[in-house]
């Protein structure tokens, strides 16, 4: 079976996977530049048998599978992904396998941009380099308020380390429950009286057409000047203009964003220059042991594949 991994910036594939469960039965291509066009990635993998994808990156619409003729097995890893036409996999004959997720990775690095902001760890780290000492008076957590936006697997997680810290934690989401919040150590709140009281605002939420746009100007018009805004989540639920307008006015102390409305986020991007951003390249699920699984689970849904029993089927 030809195989293709996609988007593999780094190499990673052959470096954290186990892909012994299909040696002697695929032959593997890694592509690690992403495609600058539909019309690129249809022309690169028409050939190819199999696909695995990474969630976020390379889209699958209906207008693309239908230009990959030989395509029988698509993977995304995780379990979910909103950027892959599943019925129009499904009226192809494609089958559309996951992997799971550790689940864990993102609200690290949740609560590193948190203390970043915090702790002014990138300001401190340039100045020290530049032979200076400290430059800026830090924050503390302890007694501040964390509102969380989406208590779901992520969200509790990072609910759970703000209770950690001694913060007051507060949280939204538009079917949250006040039990479900009280289980995550957290006071369910309207989302306005979020926006206005939390001192730092973390974003936990799937993309869909009711998130999409969820934090705009009214939103951030409402926060404090001295608050910040995490979002690892998805670009797309934070209005990105209206948050670069709130930075560059010092209308909020500053945000910390991992996701972006395009990835990889173009060399221009207006986030890139504003001081009071603090900028990581959608790794909140980019680690060693989290790949690890997720290849290695790709290298078992194909092995499954080609026995004729796919296994976690997303389209069945």
């Amino acid at each position: 079976m030809r195989v293709a991994i996609l988007d593999d910036y780094f190499n990673a594939a052959f470096e954290v996977g186990n892909w012994s469960p299909i040696e002697g039965k695929a032959e593997i291509t890694v592509f690690n530049e992403p495609f600058a066009y539909e019309n690129a990635a249809a022309s690169a993998l028409q050939d190819f048998e199999a696909i695995v994808g990474m969630r976020e990156r390379t889209p699958f619409p209906a207008s693309l599978i239908e230009r990959l003729p030989n395509l029988k097995l698509l993977i995304t890893t995780g379990m979910r992904n909103f950027s892959f036409d599943m019925e129009a996999a499904k009226k192809a004959g494609v089958v559309v396998s996951g992997t799971e997720s550790m689940g864990h990775a993102t609200a690290e690095l949740a609560w590193a941009l948190i203390l970043g902001l915090y702790r002014n760890i990138p300001v401190q780290n340039q100045a020290m380099h530049g032979g200076q000492w400290q430059v800026e008076l830090d924050n503390d957590l302890l007694g501040k308020t964390l509102g969380v936006v989406g208590l779901g697997r992520l969200g509790s997680q990072v609910a759970k380390v703000g209770n950690a810290f001694g913060m007051e934690v507060i949280a939204w989401s538009q079917n949250l429950t006040q039990e479900r919040a009280a289980e995550c150590g957290a006071r369910r709140v309207e989302k306005d009286e979020l926006m206005a009281k939390a001192d730092v605002i973390s974003i936990h939420l799937i993309l869909a057409d009711r998130t999409r746009g969820l934090i705009g100007a009214a939103e951030i018009a409402r926060m404090k000047p001295t608050a910040y805004l995490v979002n690892t989540s998805r670009g797309p639920i934070v209005d990105t203009a209206a948050l670069v307008d709130a930075l560059r006015e010092n209308r909020i102390a500053g945000a910390a964003v991992d996701v972006y409305d395009v990835e990889p986020a173009p060399a221009d991007h207006p986030l890139r220059g504003l001081d009071n951003a603090l900028l990581t390249p959608h790794m909140g699920y980019v680690t060693a042991e989290n790949l690890g699984q997720m290849y290695n689970q790709a290298a078992e849904d194909i092995a499954a594949f080609i026995a004729g029993d796919p296994i976690r089927v997303l389209n069945g």
